[in-house]
């Protein structure tokens, strides 16, 4: 056999889908298997492989191994001269394979090979070529200096940025997303080192193979698609921490001695310097605008109380220095909690939404007033007044943004993007019913069949997004298309037989998804992050029950446990029934659900699933208030 494809799956089944549609068509015409192992996917990866892709070996681990152990699981029982190790999220094209294997056989010295690679809009990852993260190298990248002078030789050594992008080149590191390594070379280096459970195995591996004798190349004559890049991983500070922490294992087992202690030490300084880091810019990035209500808020009621205290009362310092910092920022903070669960900060943004969010927190403001002792009682004219202020101020914040960023006097811009559909009529209908189905919030403007038209059909009408059919589309056309017609526009791929659109909208996300998801009020986000408060919120009014009802609540002991689970967000109060859930919304593991409501009704699967399909579409907080106080003695279970 020639070629053994390895992919290591976990959660990702429609990326994984469209990588098999692509692979199917890449081996075409070659002696080659392909051999998935699963990491405990808890999405239905498992049996849409199974159903939808016979041919290919599925191996099912019951746990999540890891990359390195779920790779080495699938080399083990790979019986190809080469072995492809290739992520779940990456679309190859139709003649990738082709070209990389003859040109191993026409290098007997090669012992690994790798791609070149874009994000989901056309963006080239530099982690297509790296070389040897040396002390220097990882201190370049580490500081910042190998991205202020990413073409230098000396600074730029990580990522080989003084390497042309379309030039073949040996080099010395290699990504795991496609990484086609010689057998042989395999049998001398060994698999890949389980001591790197996630990320730096694939650096390990490209080490040995040259210390084995062979040569690495970077190979463009080809391109695949790899949607979640490396700057993904960026964003989180656990990152950061597994990352530096596989750079510490590798310098000890390669570069021993004072270099290795060297190395670890700067490396240790790199975790604390990127993780602060990259904590502030997560804190600032998700929180930036509740900063900015809360400034101009409180600045806006401080002139309000001025002003209030020199023309109405004829009094300074009227109200005093407590009700400024203390009282005003609790009014400010209810306001602003109370328009984020009306869904105040969600995109689009909507007027009506950050209007009944100040209506309610006000309520609960001059709710709570009304309880206060005189003395804490300064003015309801005040709460009204900032409550208007604070609502101005925030239609005034997200006027600004939207007239920045889209140039647009109106913050309810939904941004309905303008999508462009490739591929045939047939095809092209289905796309533009499933758009419609899914509830994506898109006008089809166009459709085309001629894909060398699309980048001249995208400029004329001013196109978004652009959506490929691939049925009559090959994968390396809709590559080539993409790279054409650039980053300023999204890209979507609908499969034949296919229900979702997939693509990446930024080298940032992961990817993503349109779905018949979009169907269900437990798939939006606002819902999601209700549940959530709703569950923190039960949590809290537990605390003081948790000794006051050991006697009421079967099996205390499971009770607090659950309670545990809860809070820390391994689990939800209110969950799915007893079946299949692969089709819904995801969600953590419930405590009860609607089927305790039917007590020994015994009731079956179909019956089951129909409930919690009802439950996802029709989702409600005060379904999870009821539910939970009509069950409150099987909290234990």
């Amino acid at each position: 056999m020639k070629l053994s494809i390895v992919i290591v799956n976990y959660n990702v089944k429609y990326f994984l889908e469209q990588c098999l549609i692509s692979v199917k068509r890449a081996i075409d015409g070659i002696d080659a298997e392909v051999i998935v192992v699963d990491n405990a996917s808890a999405d239905g990866s498992c049996d849409m492989v199974a159903a939808k892709f016979a041919w290919v070996k599925l191996i099912r681990s019951e746990s999540n191994l890891g990359f390195s152990k779920g790779n080495n699981l699938g080399i083990e029982a790979a019986k190809g001269e080469y072995v492809l190790l290739l992520n779940p999220d990456t679309v190859v094209a139709e003649d990738t394979f082709e070209k990389c294997l003859a040109f191993m056989a026409s290098h007997a010295d090669a012992g690994a090979l790798g791609v070149r690679m874009v994000d989901g809009k056309g963006n080239f990852l530099p982690e297509s070529k790296r070389g040897l993260p040396t002390p220097a190298a990882a201190f370049y990248k580490t500081f910042g200096l190998a991205a202020l002078f990413p073409k230098s030789k000396i600074f730029g050594k990580y990522h080989l940025g003084f390497l042309p992008e379309k030039e073949t080149n040996e080099i010395e590191i290699l990504s795991g997303a496609f990484m086609l390594i010689r057998k042989a070379a395999l049998d001398k280096t060994g698999l890949l080192d389980e001591a790197f459970f996630m990320y730096g195995e694939d650096i390990d591996l490209s080490y040995r193979i040259i210390k084995a004798g062979y040569k690495n190349y970077y190979f463009p004559e080809t391109t695949i698609i790899h949607y979640k890049g490396e700057s993904t991983k960026k964003t989180s500070v656990n990152y950061v921490k597994i990352f530096y922490k596989a750079m510490i294992i590798f310098s000890k087992k390669h570069f021993g001695g004072n270099q290795s202690g060297l190395f670890s030490f700067f490396i240790n300084l790199a975790i604390i310097f990127r993780g602060v880091l990259t904590l502030l810019a997560n804190i600032f990035s998700s929180s930036y605008l509740f900063i900015i209500d809360a400034l101009l808020s409180f600045a806006g009621i401080y002139f309000i109380t001025t002003y209030w205290e020199s023309a109405i009362k004829y009094t300074q310092h009227y109200y005093p220095n407590e009700f400024l910092f203390i009282v005003v920022p609790v009014y400010i903070i209810i306001w602003i909690v109370a328009t984020f669960l009306g869904g105040g900060y969600d995109k689009p943004f909507r007027t009506s939404n950050i209007l009944r969010g100040i209506f309610f927190g006000t309520l609960a403001i001059a709710a709570v007033y009304a309880f206060l002792p005189n003395e804490w009682r300064f003015s309801r004219a005040i709460i009204i007044l900032g409550a208007m202020w604070t609502a101005f101020e925030m239609l005034f914040t997200r006027l600004s943004y939207h007239l920045i960023k889209y140039q647009a006097l109106s913050i309810e811009n939904d941004e309905e993007k303008k999508v462009l559909l490739a591929g045939n009529n047939e095809d092209c209908t289905r796309a533009e019913k499933l758009l419609i189905a899914t509830g994506a919030n898109s006008e089809v403007v166009s459709s085309v069949q001629q894909i060398s038209e699309i980048k001249k059909l995208a400029l004329v009408y001013d196109i978004n997004e652009i959506i490929f059919c691939s049925r009559d589309l090959s994968f390396g056309q809709i590559i080539d298309s993409i790279i054409l017609c650039g980053n300023k526009m999204e890209y979507k791929i609908l499969n034949e037989n296919g229900t979702a659109f997939i693509g990446s909208n930024s080298k940032n996300t992961a990817g993503d998804v349109y779905s018949f998801d979009h169907h269900f009020k437990l798939a939006n986000p606002i819902y999601q992050r209700r549940k959530r408060l709703l569950d923190i919120f039960l949590c809290l009014v537990l605390v003081p029950l948790l000794l006051l009802n050991i006697f009421i609540i079967k099996n205390f002991g499971k009770f607090l446990s659950n309670w545990l689970q809860v809070f820390s967000g391994k689990k939800t109060w209110v969950g799915y029934a007893g079946a299949e859930t692969n089709n819904l919304p995801y969600l953590n593991a419930g405590v009860i659900s609607e089927g305790e409501n039917f007590g020994d009704m015994n009731l079956d699967g179909p019956t089951l699933s129909k409930l919690n399909w009802l439950y996802a579409k029709h989702y409600s907080v005060g379904q999870d208030l009821k539910l939970w106080i009509l069950n409150y003695r099987k909290l234990g279970k």
